[in-house]
This record gives structure tokens, C-alpha cells and sequence, in this order.
């Protein structure tokens, strides 16, 4: 698991540790590992953007975030090119699956005012790994709505940041971003490099429970 220093309860998956949506027995390793229980809860990830407040381990419904301030609940999403980000507060913590479609839809903004809703300043936030700018090829009707987050892949055709354009919206917020990319690395899944139905697992909590 890659875990970002400084944060409290934030763990990004690899290929290696196994699709943990479903490998019970691998996910009770990786719980025993972080010092966290092996319930956790999770969404039915719809490319959107819907918040879903969890006080409770197992399916909590369609969503792409999850926040919760049950301490010792781990919330989990999976990816495989989109991108996985952990917002940590006093008290709560927002863990996020953001494709292309949930970025422009505001999957971020909404997560932010969830937790200003409910008094939540965020401390930090954590963008894992996904795929970049040099790998992610897209066409006019996504470049187009990603204004200065356009570029080229290494090949030579249009591309989007979508990590860069989530970092720009947690602008003023402690960040810090892994620097790998799913498509380049063999330690990743990636849908568009292999059309994996595997995932890699984020999962992040908060201590004390």
C-alpha cells in the first residue's frame, strides 16, 4: 500500500495487494496490516457526483464519494485510471472516485461543501495514482471541457489532466500527489491499457475507533 506521509489514515492499493472489492481474505491482511477492521464501507461507483455519508461498513448505494466521522470506519473506492483522492479534516475524512465525467460533473466542489455543511475545515487532501496527461487520450467532447488542463499524450494526440484539474479545485489545501501513472506502470491496473475489470483498492479512516 502507498501511503502518503503525514496523513492520518489514507492508504492507495497496487495490482499486487489484489482487487480487495472482492478478495476477502487479502483485504483482511491489508486491514491487519494499517491497524484497521476488515468491514469496510463502500459505494456503487456511477461516474458522478454524489456524496454519500457513511456510519456504517458494507454497500451504502450509488455515489462517487464517501465521507464519514465514525472513527476506526474505513471507506474504500476502486480505480483503474481514475483518479483516487483522500480529504482529511479534524474529525472526518472524504475519500473520492473521480473519471473525467465526475470531474466536470463537480465530484470535488461537492465533497467540499459537504464538509463545510457540516463544519469540516480540510486539513490535507491526497491524489493517488492515475492515469496522466501523457497517457490519457480523449477526444473534443472531453478536451472541451477541460480548458487549461489540455495537452498531448506522448504520442502525439489531445489529452486531459484529470489530476491536475482536481489539485487546481483543492487549491489552498496541504496536497500531495503521487507521481506515478496507471497507464506506464506495471504495478497498476489499468482499464485503458489492458481493459482490466481488476481495480486497485484506496481506502482511508479515521484512527481511534
Amino acid at each position: 500500500m502507498i501511503r502518503p506521509p503525514g496523513f492520518a489514515g489514507t492508504a492507495f492499493g497496487t495490482a499486487a495487494r489484489g482487487d480487495l472489492r472482492f478478495d476477502r481474505v487479502r483485504r483482511a491482511e491489508v486491514a491487519t496490516e494499517l491497524g484497521i477492521s476488515p468491514d469496510w464501507a463502500y459505494v456503487h461507483q456511477v461516474h458522478g457526483a454524489h456524496v454519500v455519508r457513511a456510519i456504517r461498513s458494507g454497500h451504502l448505494g450509488d455515489g462517487d464519494a464517501i465521507v464519514t466521522t465514525h472513527p476506526g470506519l474505513p471507506i474504500m473506492v476502486a480505480t483503474a485510471d481514475c483518479v483516487p483522492v483522500v480529504i482529511e479534516a479534524a474529525g472526518t475524512v472524504a475519500i473520492v472516485h473521480a473519471g473525467w465525467r465526475g470531474a466536470v460533473a463537480g465530484i470535488i466542489p461537492a465533497v467540499l461543501d459537504h464538509m463545510a455543511e457540516a463544519g469540516a475545515e480540510p486539513l490535507r487532501a491526497a491524489i493517488g495514482p492515475a492515469i496522466g496527461p501523457c497517457c490519457y487520450e480523449v477526444g473534443e467532447e472531453v478536451s472541451d471541457r477541460f480548458g487549461g488542463f489540455v495537452g498531448r499524450t506522448s504520442w502525439g494526440s489531445a489529452s486531459v489532466d484529470i489530476p491536475g484539474y482536481l489539485a487546481a479545485q483543492l487549491d489552498g489545501i496541504e496536497l500531495w500527489r503521487s507521481p506515478e501513472c496507471t497507464y506506464t506502470s506495471d504495478r497498476l491496473h489499468s482499464w485503458r491499457r489492458d481493459h482490466t475489470k481488476s481495480r486497485q483498492v484506496t481506502v482511508a479512516w479515521l484512527p481511534g475507533g
